[in-house]
This record gives structure tokens, C-alpha cells and sequence, in this order.
């Protein structure tokens, strides 16, 4: 084990994220670091939920994971966050939480953390790229340094992303399959090295 800590903070509807956000959480684990795996708050009303099947059962199948605070935050040196493709933009739950971390921000407790993002959209070139560039702006203002997965192992030539790992859910009839869960995997593997360099680093400094 390293001295490492890494917050893994997703929302899901229906649970192409979540399936995603526990294989980074799992691959972190591994890697040596002590993780928390977090939901957000949802905001749509129950009436919405209720009326899509597949969204009411992954609310039920993930009721009992815990809801991000501010302290999971402050508690990491590793941000993983992934949220699905809304306009090309991150989902609104997940946006919603990251607009309460003013007090962290003004404090500076989210500087020189390390930070990756991930997502799933419907379709194909529905706004993967820029839903990750969107998170990241989040980081730049955090003072956070970014790790993308880049081209730095095999399984990215294959998952083809190197801005983050992403996957496409046609439509929501398609869950992430071998590919994206190991893509993700390796990102986040690759994040807990770099931070851990970086935290080591700052410390010695």
C-alpha cells in the first residue's frame, strides 16, 4: 500500500458510468491506493425517474453507495471523476456538485491535486471529447495537475481516447464491454502513479 488516497466521484442514470467509475475504483485499489467510491446527488424528479426502467433499477441496484461531500475531496490526492455526455457537456448532477466546491477552491485545498476525468454518451461523436475537456476546465481553475491516459499502453490503441476513457452506450442498449472497463482501468492506474510521484515530490520539496 501507498499513502495514497483516491476519490473516484461519478454520477450514472443508468449505470454505464457506475460500471466504469468501479473499474477505476477496483484498478486504484489495486494499484495501492485507498479509495472512495462516490455518487452524486441526483437532481431529477422521482416521477422522471420512475418512468424509465432502466434508470429506477440502477437507482435501486446503487442506493446504497454513498453521496460525494466537499470532505471527499479535501481527503483525496487523486480526483477520478466521470460523468455521461449531456449536449456534449457533463451530465447536470454531477456539475451541480462540482458548483458547491467554491469554499475549497477559495481555500485553496484543491491545488496540486492530481486529476482525470472520464464518460459515455448515447452515440458515437455525441460529445465524449468535449464532455472530458469540460470536466478538465473544472481541474485548471482547482489548480489541479491533469492525467490523461494519452497512448501509454496497448489498450488505448484499441480504446482510442487518449483525452479519457469513454464508451458509447447506443442509445443505452450497450454497457461498457472489455475494452472501456480495462481503458479505464489503465487511466486509472496510470493517475495513482502520477500521483503519487507528484505527492512524494511535494512533500520532499
Amino acid at each position: 500500500m501507498t499513502d495514497l488516497r483516491t476519490a473516484v466521484i461519478y454520477y450514472s442514470a443508468t449505470g454505464s458510468v457506475y460500471a466504469m467509475a468501479q473499474a477505476a475504483a477496483k484498478a486504484a485499489e489495486h494499484a495501492g491506493s485507498e479509495v472512495r467510491l462516490r455518487k452524486v446527488r441526483e437532481l431529477a424528479p422521482e416521477q422522471a425517474i420512475a418512468g424509465n426502467e432502466g434508470w429506477a433499477a440502477h437507482a435501486a441496484q446503487t442506493q446504497d453507495v454513498p453521496e460525494a461531500t466537499l470532505d471527499d475531496l479535501e481527503w483525496a490526492d487523486l480526483l477520478v471523476v466521470g460523468a455521461p455526455t449531456r449536449f456534449g457537456l457533463p451530465a447536470a448532477q454531477l456539475k451541480q456538485f462540482l458548483d458547491t466546491t467554491g469554499p475549497l477552491w477559495g481555500e485553496g485545498k484543491l491545488v496540486n491535486k492530481a486529476a482525470t476525468s472520464f464518460t459515455s454518451a448515447a452515440t458515437a461523436h455525441g460529445g465524449q471529447e468535449t464532455t472530458i475537456t469540460a470536466l478538465n476546465n473544472t481541474f485548471y481553475h482547482w489548480g489541479c495537475l491533469i492525467v490523461p491516459p494519452g497512448y501509454a499502453d496497448p489498450i488505448q490503441f484499441q480504446a482510442g481516447n487518449p483525452y479519457g476513457s469513454s464508451h458509447t452506450s447506443n442509445n443505452g442498449t450497450t454497457p461498457p464491454g472489455q475494452v472501456e472497463l480495462d481503458a479505464v482501468a489503465f487511466q486509472a492506474r496510470r493517475a495513482v502513479q502520477v500521483a503519487q510521484a507528484l505527492k512524494t515530490g511535494l512533500a520532499a520539496a
